[in-house]
């Protein structure tokens, strides 16, 4: 394997060698991706089915669990069966795919976080330009965006890492094809295009990092000017957990994309791996729907059968 025309696998760091810990591993990621994957499909059919909850927020947090339901299904299943058959390899093939998958949903979904942010900063601190701010066209050109912004990031960044020549061995030390990782098995100078990548794209992330806070800022000062102690409680329930979202999000993966990498594994980049690229798809679900009154509400809706059915006659309705 002294080059990349003759590398046909890689192998992925596993969580322990030890067969009892290896099943350990994969309950506890099973738990997590049906728990990703219930959280966020009741997100979609709540907000698909409760008329009241077809506003731009809940346009946007549609988007966002159909991208948390796609990039945990990128790296999680891989590790469950590698755990489950005591295995570590990854076709060349499935380590392309997980990078371009990866990558272009991560990007996609802090352009949707973004978005987000300024469609809560034009709802509480403009509230007499949201209609005309948000309409509807505006919102799908921004979803839209969102999803080919991914598609293009990714590609220039799949395209980058995998041009490069790798003669370092092909162990990976992460549990899924992460570039910082794949870049210390390149032995060429092309790997430094990537390096200049991932730094320009950090400077963009830090950018919006910066809007979303001016952005929350702006929000807090005016949150707490309204009178109604009601309407402060209720615009904190839904700006607050957007914040931790997006802090969660973007500190872990600049940490894991920008920190000197070691020649040997680390727990600790591990761990960081599971916080950006585990966790949110997770932590969405939760946040958005036991913090909000409005999906909460829709839920038990949708548990009595009254969304349905209320859904299902308005089409003979209209």
């Amino acid at each position: 394997m002294s080059n990349r025309t003759t590398l046909t696998q890689f192998l992925l760091l596993g969580f322990s060698d030890i067969w009892e810990l290896q099943i350990l591993h994969f309950v506890v990621f099973l738990v997590i991706y049906l728990a990703a994957l219930m959280g966020n499909l009741l997100i979609i059919t709540a907000v698909a089915l409760d008329h009241h909850l077809h506003t731009p927020m809940y346009f946007f947090l549609v988007n966002l669990s159909i991208i948390d339901l796609g990039s945990i299904s990128v790296t999680i299943p891989k590790s469950m069966v590698n755990s489950l058959i005591n295995s570590s390899s990854i076709s060349y093939a499935g380590c392309v795919t997980q990078v371009f998958f990866l990558i272009f949903l991560m990007g996609a979904d802090f352009s949707l976080l973004t978005i987000m942010a300024y469609d809560r900063y034009v709802a509480i601190c403009q509230p007499l330009h949201y209609e005309s701010v948000m309409n509807r066209r505006a919102c799908v050109q921004m979803a839209v965006s969102a999803w080919i912004g991914g598609i293009l990031y990714s590609a220039l960044h799949t395209g980058n890492t995998f041009a490069v020549t790798f003669c370092g061995g092909n162990m990976v030390n992460q549990f899924f094809c992460e570039i910082p990782q794949l870049l210390k098995l390149a032995c060429s100078d092309l790997y430094l295009s990537e390096i200049g990548a991932l730094i320009f794209s950090a400077c963009i992330v830090l950018s919006c990092f910066v809007f979303i806070i001016v952005s929350y800022v702006q929000i807090f000062n005016t949150v707490l000017r309204i009178p109604s102690q009601q309407g402060r409680h209720k615009a904190f329930s839904t700006c607050l957990p957007h914040l931790i979202v997006v802090s969660l999000f973007v500190c872990t993966g600049i940490f894991a994309y920008l920190k000197p990498t070691s020649s040997s594994a680390s727990g600790l980049d591990l761990v960081v791996a599971v916080f950006y690229s585990v966790m949110p798809p997770m932590m969405n679900p939760v946040i958005y729907s036991m913090r909000n009154k409005d999906i909460k509400s829709s839920l038990r809706r949708l548990s009595r059968g009254r969304l349905f059915t209320k859904n299902y006659f308005s089409v003979f309705l209209e």
